[in-house]
């Protein structure tokens, strides 16, 4: 079994001690009552978060179906919408806080990128492309001859570089948008 499968019940169990010592931290200063409250319209906030984002990402990750776009963009997207609205929905302040600045739509437009490229990581090419779309690569010329080492051959001579073969070096450069 991996190894941060087994830390999870771990960090639930510090996760609740959390929300529980934030909760009376702020009840301590605002008034149990009034925290009850704020606890309670974050987590009616998450609900109707998550029924919106819920058809949202339906309805965007159909429209790219349709049109023979990959989804992945969409069901990324989709999927850290209703993260957010589970978060907000969940009854504690930590939790609603970070739902709260996952909803934020230039903060999830960042984790969404991130999110992407660690489950392109994860995913051959060829699956990576369908579902994400294709990647541009950006090649780089080789040096000019002169500037190539020499390289040795089978009769112990030296050649230039550019007999060897050309080399292509590069980077992948994710497409604009």
């Amino acid at each position: 079994m991996r190894r941060g499968v087994r830390l999870i019940p771990l960090a639930l169990a510090a996760g609740l001690v959390l929300e529980v010592a934030v909760f009376l931290l702020i009840a301590h200063q605002i008034g149990y009552g009034w925290t009850l409250l704020l606890a309670l319209a974050a987590s009616l906030a998450g609900m109707a978060l998550l029924r919106r984002e819920g058809m949202r990402a339906w309805r965007s990750f159909r429209a790219a179906a349709q049109s023979g776009r990959p989804p992945g963009e969409q069901v990324s997207d989709g999927l850290l919408g209703l993260v957010a609205g589970v978060l907000l929905a969940t009854p504690g302040l930590v939790s609603g806080v970070f739902g709260g600045v996952l909803a934020v739509p230039q903060v999830r437009r960042v984790v969404r990128r991130r999110v992407q490229v660690a489950a392109e990581r994860r995913m051959s090419s060829a699956a990576a492309g369908e579902m994400f779309g294709p990647r541009r690569v950006r090649v780089y010329p080789p040096p000019p001859a002169s500037d190539r080492p020499p390289t040795g051959s089978a009769d112990g001579s030296a050649q230039q570089g550019a007999a060897a073969g050309p080399t292509i070096e590069g980077e992948i450069v994710d497409p604009p948008r």
